[in-house]
């Protein structure tokens, strides 16, 4: 098997294994279905895991990655402190809608990991938070923030992304583009960054 298939089958692997853990939960699943879902023997999967607390621990761990990821990327643009925390939350939220099953196995299934693989994936977590407090601090040394306390609204901003992940769906009222507008407006409100709208609005 060549390299490229071999990481193919690891792709498919986790999606969908992520597929059958938000279906049926984790507990539900056993990993002879989640080789047929991929198309292969169960003896070929542990090429690819260790374990089916390892395949979890992929999935938990590397939505994150993925999330951390495209939250640095959009962060890169040209532009004062609020424009980079302002592209930052807007690629969170985004991320947050399209991957909405694998949020909902981060946030539902962490208590089926053991206690080293739980620490791995809130370390994870810890750092991406780290992260986004950062930006919220640098909008308020530049004085283009009000910040009350830059934990909290990382946590507020947080649970707005996994709450779009709860109900979005396309096809809806508004598209995802606008949706994200607006939650990026209610959380520079919460910052009571000036001109809030047009920033978002201007993109």
């Amino acid at each position: 098997m060549t390299v490229l298939s071999e990481r193919n089958s690891a792709g498919v692997i986790r999606v969908e294994a992520a597929k059958l853990f938000f279906d049926r939960g984790y507990d539900a699943t056993s990993l002879r279905q989640v080789a047929a879902a991929s198309g292969l023997k169960v003896g070929s999967l542990y090429n690819h895991i260790d374990s089916k607390e390892h395949l979890l621990l992929q999935i938990m761990g590397g939505v994150i990655d993925d999330l951390v990821a495209a939250a640095h990327e959009a962060a890169l643009l040209d532009g004062d402190a609020v424009h980079k925390l302002q592209a930052a939350l807007a690629a969170n939220l985004t991320f947050h809608a399209e991957h909405a099953q694998e949020v909902f196995i981060g946030n539902a299934e962490l208590r089926s990991l053991s206690d080293g693989a739980r620490h791995v994936v809130i370390e994870k977590r810890h750092e991406y938070e780290l992260f986004l407090q950062g930006l919220v601090e640098d909008a308020g040394r530049a004085g283009l923030a009000d910040v009350i306390d830059a934990k909290i609204h990382v946590y507020s901003f947080v649970a707005q992304a996994t709450h779009i992940a709860s109900w979005f769906k396309p096809g809806g009222r508004m598209n995802l583009d606008e949706i994200v507008a607006i939650y990026t407006k209610v959380a520079l409100r919460e910052l009571n960054v000036a001109d809030a709208d047009a920033r978002v609005d201007q993109g």
